[in-house]
């Protein structure tokens, strides 16, 4: 029992290998039949919703979007079904001028599946189907988190399903997007019919001729040889004529399908041209203002540091020029050490002299206008009170009136400058004012107190 189990499950494997790769091979072979039929389909009549050709169509894309489409996982760890419409959603939200926002706006359309199929009419009638469908697939990342591995989407398969779509750009549709068409209940089913062609091989047709021949020589037993071999002959030309036609007829249709693509294929690839060059005209053309305006801006910098740096050099020799001048000027307007010494000796002894001359006539005054008092005092007292002018013993002194006994004052000697400050001329560098010994000697600012 054991090993019929293991047996069942490896053929169930086995199954499941083959089914994935015929069924994803199926559904693109349908899906290129589906489009030339499309085309052909165009050049005679207007395709809308009621054409059984788009209806096959959109049914076969609706497939081929949801192949191994992963489920969507709930708190609950159970997968709920998914429409190929979430992935549209997220991997074509960033196309230029999308139509993801008015299609989710749309106020009959509810369901998922519904936004999918209205999705996929608005963009056949902007021609830009192919254009969605290569941009999601360079989104590799967002398209193998919703689809399993041997999906159509994730196979090599799915660039040349991009490419045959461009055909499609070719057919001017016209949908309603308020019909039944949008309801998101109905599943779609293909229909495999009109793909459904048996071709009979040249060895079936030979053998079909032998049979129609045996029938009629033993059918007409009357008939001469002659009308029998008539008869075959021209049933031979015919079906080989028939069979012929039908060929060239195919292989007309091949080459006007091919025709169709690749007209719009090299209408398409005109236009990328053309943008191109374009756009490497307008980068040439900036390439070109920017060198300009960076060959201007290093001009003028170039004038700039010129001209600052002969405005430094100037500068500089005027500072030189003007340190030399006040060099020169303060070393001739100082005297020398031996003529300071000299003026400080005589500044000294003239206020010295001048000092003591004051002293000596206040200290002259000052005796006379004593004795002339004392000598009125004695007139007016009498014999009586002189007594009380009589000389006094040693170490007592006289009593002042108001005053108190301070010690005399002798005027101040000296000089205000001091040469040894006047020796250190030449360290002296700054422009500071410098005051002339000379006019302190003619104007001392010291008086006697």
């Amino acid at each position: 029992m054991a090993s019929l189990g293991a047996g069942q499950q490896l053929s169930r494997k086995r199954g499941a290998g083959r089914s994935s790769p015929v069924e994803r091979r199926n559904l693109l072979t349908v899906c290129r039949f589906s489009v030339k039929t499309l085309l052909d389909r165009s050049c005679f009549e207007t395709i809308d919703d009621s054409s059984p050709e788009f209806i096959n169509f959109v049914s076969i894309l609706e497939h081929v979007f949801s192949h191994r489409l992963k489920g969507h996982t709930t708190w609950f760890g159970y997968e709920s079904p998914r429409s190929f419409w979430d992935y549209v959603k997220a991997a074509c939200s960033k196309v230029p001028h999308n139509c993801i926002r008015s299609i989710e706006s749309m106020e009959n359309v509810r369901s998922s599946r519904a936004k999918g199929r209205a999705w996929i009419r608005v963009v056949l009638m902007e021609k830009r189907l192919s254009e969605y469908v290569s941009f999601a697939l360079k989104d590799f990342k967002t398209t193998r988190r919703f689809y399993e591995e041997g999906a159509i989407m994730l196979g090599e398969e799915a660039g040349l399903l991009a490419d045959t779509l461009i055909g499609l750009n070719t057919i001017d549709f016209s949908f309603c997007l308020k019909g039944e068409g949008l309801d998101g209940s109905c599943p779609a089913v293909i229909d495999y019919t009109p793909y459904l062609k048996f071709t009979q091989s040249t060895d079936s047709i030979s053998s079909d001729e032998e049979e129609m021949r045996t029938l009629g020589s033993s059918g007409s037993e009357s008939s001469t040889p002659e009308k029998t071999a008539t008869a075959a002959s021209i049933f031979t030309e015919q079906s080989n004529l028939v069979s012929k036609c039908k060929r060239f007829e195919q292989k007309y249709r091949l080459a006007l399908e091919q025709k169709g693509y690749l007209e719009e294929l090299v209408r398409l690839r005109e236009a990328q041209l053309s943008e191109a060059v374009s756009h490497n005209k307008a980068l040439q053309q900036s390439l070109a203002d920017a060198h300009l305006s960076h060959t201007l801006e290093k001009q003028q910098l170039e004038f700039i540091i010129l001209e600052l740096q002969n405005q430094l050099t100037v500068l500089k020799n005027n500072d030189l020029r003007s340190r030399q001048e006040l060099t020169a000027h303060l070393t001739n307007q100082w005297p020398s050490a031996a003529a300071l010494d000299g003026n400080a000796v005589a500044l000294d002894t003239l206020l010295y002299r001048k000092s003591a001359e004051q002293w000596k006539e206040q200290s002259f005054q000052s005796l006379e206008q004593l004795s002339a008092d004392m000598s009125l005092s004695q007139s007016s007292l009498g014999p009586s009170s002189t007594s009380g002018l009589e000389p006094r013993p040693a170490g007592t002194r006289w009593p002042h009136q108001g005053k108190e006994e301070t010690p005399s004052l002798r005027g101040l000697c000296g000089s205000l400058t001091s040469v040894t400050s006047y020796k250190s001329l030449t360290s002296l560098k700054s422009s500071e004012c410098l005051a002339s010994p000379a006019t302190e000697i003619s104007s001392p600012g010291v008086t006697p107190s």
